[in-house]
């Protein structure tokens, strides 16, 4: 038995990580922080991931606020989590590439800092699992080692900026604390189902083919040599489990990326050809397409953010060496990208006039 507390919930990549937990042991408890605004939706969830799990009490929600002193949690609430807690796992954070630089630090830098109080005052603390994504490279270029913080010459967005700034924060109690880092990559949906909770990232191309799905011909966009590392939620709940609780996992931080990944036109031929059926023709250069997206009623039609062209014209490679072999023995392993395009494409049509999905662009 353990007790966990987790924040970021009810988002989809912790209610996924609370399903692999309680099927790790039906014993394990989850302490869940969620906003006071979402208690809703954190209740309906709760409700959800247990009769799914077949299991009741084992999630308890704690209303809170990861950008205040001690979360927001009651000093009646904290003195128990106190003294009762074994694992954190910190997913909470905003994840818009667009975000305006003061929420982002709010919520990704003061939180972690408020995270990482909170942390070094649990009585037994056995790890503290942080989510920070692979992207916090920024602008660098080349193979980018997992034992690496090293500060870019820019950022594309804030996301990436106030990552990079909270991984800081958390590499610094590495020497105090049993600190696991995980660095995912662009997260998908399910690999068999292909069930998401919201088109973002990889999404965004489908969102832009469903629009202009009525064109005779749709253009390629950019030289299309960039990689671009997509991976599925279940490789990133699984791995980040196992390591989590890997005793020589304890110090590390690791890539939870796709060892093989494809370049943006495998991806966009791919996507396209399931979408409409149809292969790109023509080339437009990636800056147009960019200056195109600063033009607000574009991104709104397209449902594309400016910024995800970044990763379009983006040369840089995430090494997973460490994570590829402590991941051996459990046989866990990333699925490879282009055979599950399907899945991921039919969970979108299925899907796409949903406005619960989508994300709003401005």
């Amino acid at each position: 038995m353990a007790n966990y507390f987790l924040t970021g919930f009810p988002g989809f990549i912790a209610n996924e990580l609370i399903i692999g937990l309680l099927k790790e042991s039906d014993e394990n408890v989850l302490y869940c922080l969620h906003l006071p605004s979402m208690k809703s939706k954190a209740l309906a969830a709760a409700k959800k991931l247990e009769k799914e799990a077949g299991m009741s009490k084992k999630i308890i929600l704690l209303e809170g606020d990861i950008t205040q002193k001690g979360l927001g949690l009651e000093d009646g609430k904290k003195e128990f989590l106190k003294r009762n807690i074994d694992f954190v796992w910190h997913l909470a954070a905003i994840y818009d590439l667009s975000v305006a630089y003061e929420t982002a630090y709010r919520v990704n830098v003061t939180g972690t800092l408020n995270m990482n109080h909170f942390c070094e005052e649990l009585m037994n603390l056995k790890r503290y699992v942080y989510f920070s994504p692979a992207y916090i490279a920024g602008t660098r270029t080349g193979t980018l080692l997992e034992t690496e913080l090293e500060r870019p010459e820019s950022f594309h967005n804030h996301y990436e900026e106030t990552k990079f700034e909270a991984e800081i924060l958390v590499e610094e109690v590495k020497k105090r604390l049993p600190v696991t880092i995980i660095r995912p990559g662009i997260v998908k949906g399910k690999s068999d189902t292909g069930e998401t909770s919201k088109f973002d990232g990889p999404y965004f191309i489908m969102n832009m083919f469903r629009r202009l799905s009525f064109l005779p011909v749709i253009p390629a966009i950019g030289d299309g040599e960039s990689v671009v590392n997509i991976v599925p939620v279940e490789y990133i709940i699984s791995a980040s489990i196992y390591l989590g609780h890997l005793p020589s996992g304890e110090g590390k931080t690791y890539h939870l990326t796709d060892p093989h990944p494809y370049k943006v036109n495998d991806i966009y031929r791919s996507i396209l050809w399931e979408m409409n059926r149809k292969k790109p023709i023509g080339r437009i250069p990636l800056r147009l397409a960019s200056s195109s997206l600063k033009l607000a009623p574009v991104r709104k039609f397209l449902r594309v953010e400016r910024e995800a062209l970044d990763y379009f014209a983006w040369k840089g490679t995430f090494d997973c060496t460490a994570t590829i072999r402590d991941l051996e023995p459990a046989g866990i392993v990333c699925t490879d990208f282009l055979q599950t395009v399907g899945s991921m494409v039919g969970f979108y049509k299925a899907n796409c006039e949903n406005p619960q999905y989508h994300v709003k662009v401005d």
